[in-house]
């Protein structure tokens, strides 16, 4: 860890005495912990698939060490520049995405990804951090300047990005997505009757997914035993069971062997057998740590704009977490999504990364003078 001296006036001291550095110290912690269980998860995977056994894992750590740097990177931005990173970043994501119906590959039947030289690449993880930052900013100015359409803007470029997702389709990107920008427009002071509004339409898109789309019918009529197995759940099930309090020990799952996604989707099912309930429930608190400790700094910010993005930005993280381990023990469909800087992806570790780069930025300590 670096000293500086609370005198240190240049820019990294500057830095390290604004910024939080407890959440970006648990951050850390999430970054090593997904660098454990790729070593405790990945190889398996690999094995089955005649890869080395260290394929993922090599890819893995430039993953989180690309990560890493850029969460560190984007904290050091003002907010301004933040918010001119969300809005290039979110048209090149956009764009991207718009891309994979045309040149994206296929995976279970949904078309996410785009084949890069060295990696393949989900671009609608980035909208995700940036699309909170830049609604933030619309409504922000909605606020300011009641006759500005930053409001109408924000649901024109919502509108967009749930129609490319129902394209693909990743409804449970989607549900994300939305229900981020729910929360955004709740702070950023609409008016409840148009909330009400839009729960319920979101409420009936779903009813209408679920009636016209084959991939979210047959995902719920799964989650309720209808039809199909739930081979995956049961399975994780399984993991946690075997693990009980203190787990089976490092390397001692057996779970992991049969699990198809063990090392992405289903890692927290394997961090429960090899080391237990209490590791878990370490896990979630640092999680949960990271969202309140985010939504607490906010009490004492007085720029609209900053409480509405890290607001977005920390509800986006927190719901991703809590997708992931609740479809994990079987509480919710599954829903592909990852455990944010611990499941195997490079798009999801750098588009978290990104979200809670931000998050410091913005968060940090300045004078008012200093704002967006």
């Amino acid at each position: 860890m670096p000293r500086f001296s609370r005198s240190d006036e240049s820019f990294l001291g500057s830095w390290w005495w604004s910024v939080d550095r407890w959440t970006m110290s648990a951050i850390g912690i999430l970054i090593c912990a997904g660098f454990i269980m790729m070593q405790a998860a990945s190889p398996a995977v690999a094995h089955r698939l005649g890869l080395s056994w260290d394929a993922f894992i090599l890819r893995q750590v430039g993953f989180l060490l690309l990560a890493g740097l850029v969460a560190v990177g984007v904290s050091m931005l003002s907010p301004r520049d933040i918010r001119r990173l969300a809005m290039l970043g979110g048209l090149v994501a956009l764009l991207m995405t718009a891309a994979t119906m045309v040149v994206g590959h296929e995976i279970k039947g949904a078309r996410r990804w785009i084949s890069l030289p060295l990696m393949s690449v989900q671009p609608s993880e980035f909208l995700k951090p940036c699309f909170a930052v830049t609604a933030a900013y619309m409504i922000a100015q909605w606020q300011l300047h009641r006759r500005y359409g930053g409001m109408i803007g924000a649901a024109s470029i919502f509108a967009v990005i749930a129609a490319l997702l129902l394209k693909q389709p990743d409804i449970g990107m989607l549900a994300v997505i939305t229900a981020v920008f729910l929360v955004q427009l709740f702070v950023g002071g609409l008016p409840l009757i148009f909330m009400g509004l839009g729960v319920g339409l979101a409420g009936g898109f779903a009813m209408l997914a679920y009636r016209w789309s084959d991939h979210v019918h047959g995902r719920i009529e799964k989650f309720f035993g209808h039809t199909g197995d739930n081979y995956q759940v049961d399975t994780a099930m399984q993991a946690f069971g075997n693990g009980g309090l203190f787990g089976r020990g490092p390397g001692e799952g057996r779970v992991k062997d049969v699990l198809p996604d063990a090392h992405a989707d289903f890692v927290f099912a394997v961090t429960g057998e090899e080391f237990g309930l209490l590791v878990c429930l370490v896990i979630v608190a640092i999680f949960a740590f990271i969202v309140l400790r985010g939504l607490l700094r906010l009490l004492r910010e007085h720029d609209p704009f900053v409480v509405v993005a890290s607001t977005g930005l920390v509800s986006g993280f927190g719901l991703q977490a809590c997708v992931n381990m609740a479809s994990t023990m079987g509480s919710i469909p599954t829903k592909g999504m990852t455990l944010p800087l611990i499941s195997y992806g490079g798009s999801s570790a750098v588009a978290v990364a990104l979200g809670m780069g931000m998050l410091l930025g913005l968060t940090r300590n300045r004078p008012r003078e200093e704002a967006s």
